[in-house]
């Protein structure tokens, strides 16, 4: 147990585990709510997650950075209901962690409505510190990113080849923007930590030694009536299931009617006895074909043969009377 625990400790043992005890029943409803269509992130998805995840310290500060700012997460008005509903979640996870946090950690007595102090708090520090965080990241970002091309661009390095070139600068300004958002975060813990102390320092200390304390924390996980409880969780996991297939078919996009693939029939089942029976049928018919043609052939030949023996047999009846006719009278001599 330590009272005397940096801001930046205390900011981020309490943001850290928040953030992903809530975080599971926030991406059941984001999920649900693209379904439905009411939400559309785009390319900007990663931010968005990011967004999410640290919503007990972005909720307010969202609508700044995207009217503000001009930098939009996505579009639809899910976004907005989405980042609602986060609110009470994002409540009972502080609520959550932070009584675990002050009597494991803290060694205090947990205060009533923890939670919720705990909330509003992150939130104020949040819609204070992110949008000067986003313009300051965004700015040092593109300040390395120009200063490195300018480096690249003096006679000295026109050299370097382009791959090699652009691992080289991809390395240098991201090494720049990533110091400074590490350090950007490392501030934003500590704000939140020293917001956060007040009510450490205004929290008692429990009555219970160490071991009591042990103990009462494990008693703190498990819930009062644990059949009320699975009933609800199951209730819940029911009907969110059940939303998200019903509004499947409505959001599934379809091809356009010019884009639309030929129905391709499936082929008929093989049957083996029938293909050979099929087979052996084509075969009698096809050699009876070959029968018939060769048996025509035969015909055509012969009667060749036989016309070309008659042409002969006239050509030498033609010859013969000719040749023993007699001679006219006149011809022959007294």
């Amino acid at each position: 147990m330590n009272d005397q625990i940096s801001p930046t400790k205390l900011g981020f043992g309490i943001l850290w585990p928040a953030f992903w005890t809530g975080l599971p029943i926030k991406l059941a409803f984001a999920v649900l709510f693209l379904a439905f269509g009411i939400v559309h992130f785009e390319t900007r998805i990663a931010l968005a997650f990011m967004m999410l995840l640290a919503s007990p310290v972005t909720v307010f500060a969202l609508p700044t950075i995207t009217m503000g700012l001009d930098s939009h997460i996505g579009e639809g008005a899910g976004i907005a209901l989405l980042f609602l509903l986060a609110i009470p979640i994002d409540i009972w996870a502080l609520g959550v962690v932070g009584r675990t946090f002050f009597l494991e950690r803290l060694g205090r007595e947990p205060q009533d409505g923890l939670g919720l102090t705990l909330w509003w708090k992150c939130a104020l520090v949040g819609a204070i510190f992110l949008p000067i965080f986003w313009v300051a990241e965004s700015a040092i970002t593109e300040a390395s990113i120009s200063a490195v091309h300018s480096i690249f661009e003096s006679d000295s390095l026109k050299g370097i080849p382009v791959a090699e070139r652009i691992s080289i600068e991809l390395t240098l300004w991201g090494t720049v923007a990533t110091g400074a958002l590490v350090l950007l975060l490392v501030i934003g813990f500590s704000l939140v930590g020293r917001v956060i102390r007040g009510t450490v320092n205004a929290a008692g200390h429990p009555p219970e030694n160490y071991q009591g304390l042990i103990t009462r924390w494990d008693l703190m996980r498990v819930p009062g009536d644990q059949g009320l409880m699975l009933t609800a969780l199951a209730g819940g996991a029911v009907v969110l299931s059940l939303l998200f297939w019903s509004s499947l078919p409505v959001s599934t996009p379809h091809p356009h009617d010019c884009c639309k693939k030929a129905e391709v029939k499936a082929a008929p089942a093989f049957k083996p006895l029938e293909t050979l029976n099929k087979d052996e049928k084509m075969i009698a018919q096809l050699a009876a074909k070959v029968e018939l043609l060769v048996e025509q052939q035969a015909e055509a030949e012969l009667e060749k043969e036989q016309s070309k023996e008659k042409g002969k047999a006239g050509k030498e009846a033609v010859k013969a009377p000719e040749a023993t006719e007699p001679a006219p009278p006149a011809a022959m001599k007294p």
